[in-house]
């Protein structure tokens, strides 16, 4: 019961990650805070949507039906769509309006769904008919590399680029990181230091809140995932 999926890269600049699966039952599942905004192509019963997840600032419940074909693009921070600012759609999934035929409207004009074997050259046009662009300066931040300009720009680029700041980026990746280093067997409390929180107590709310489990809760789900 579950998902059955494929994750990739991707040679865009713009693109994080490309994940292709199947659900294999119903049901729902806890996912986590994210930082980064998606396009998400459903595939169910011989119909067709493409949906635009913006980033989620809480951890939350999904629902999934057995036998939809799921598509997900995940991109980079910095990347976004000029015409749908990323503040105006957090924690929220619209799903763009279907045309004639095999074609959903976006922005201006119709598109082509994409599939598994052409996202890459979906992703190409979108970039070529400015549909989807990028701002360098929040890639550069992300990678230490801070440009010289005011607080205030800089929150104004990310809030842009990103629809978040970027001290909640990066308490959404602090958070994942130590989620992380409890499913591989590193104890509470090391976590604790190594992820740079307070104290436990600090490192329980930061879980419950970004991706949904406290760090007790971790422990067993690492267990029974060792368990296979």
């Amino acid at each position: 019961m579950g998902f059955i999926f494929e994750e990739r890269l991707s040679a865009s600049p713009y693109v994080e990650s490309i994940t292709h699966g199947w659900t294999a039952g119903s049901g729902s599942t806890i996912r986590p805070a994210e930082s980064h905004w998606h396009l998400v192509l459903v595939r169910y019963q011989d119909k067709e949507q493409l949906i635009v997840t913006g980033p989620l600032t809480t951890s939350g419940v999904v629902p999934f039906t057995e036998g939809a074909e799921i598509l997900w693009v995940k991109f980079k921070l910095g990347a976004f769509m000029p015409h749908l600012p990323l503040q105006d759609i957090l924690n929220t999934e619209t799903a763009l309006p279907e045309a004639a035929g095999n074609s959903f409207w976006l922005h201006s004009g119709t598109w082509q769904f994409p599939d598994a074997n052409n996202i890459d050259t979906f992703i190409e046009r979108l970039v070529r008919a400015g549909e989807l662009a990028r701002d360098r300066v929040v890639e550069n931040v992300m990678q230490d590399q801070p440009p010289e300009m005011s607080a205030r720009t800089l929150r104004q680029r990310f809030l842009r680029a990103t629809g978040l700041t970027h001290g909640q980026i990066r308490q959404i990746e602090r958070a994942q990181r130590a989620a992380a280093l409890i499913q591989q067997g590193v104890s509470i409390l090391d976590t604790v230091y190594d992820a740079g929180y307070y104290d436990q107590p600090h490192l329980t709310r930061s879980l419950k809140q970004w991706v949904g489990f406290t760090p007790a809760q971790l422990v067993p789900l690492r267990a029974q995932r060792a368990g296979g």
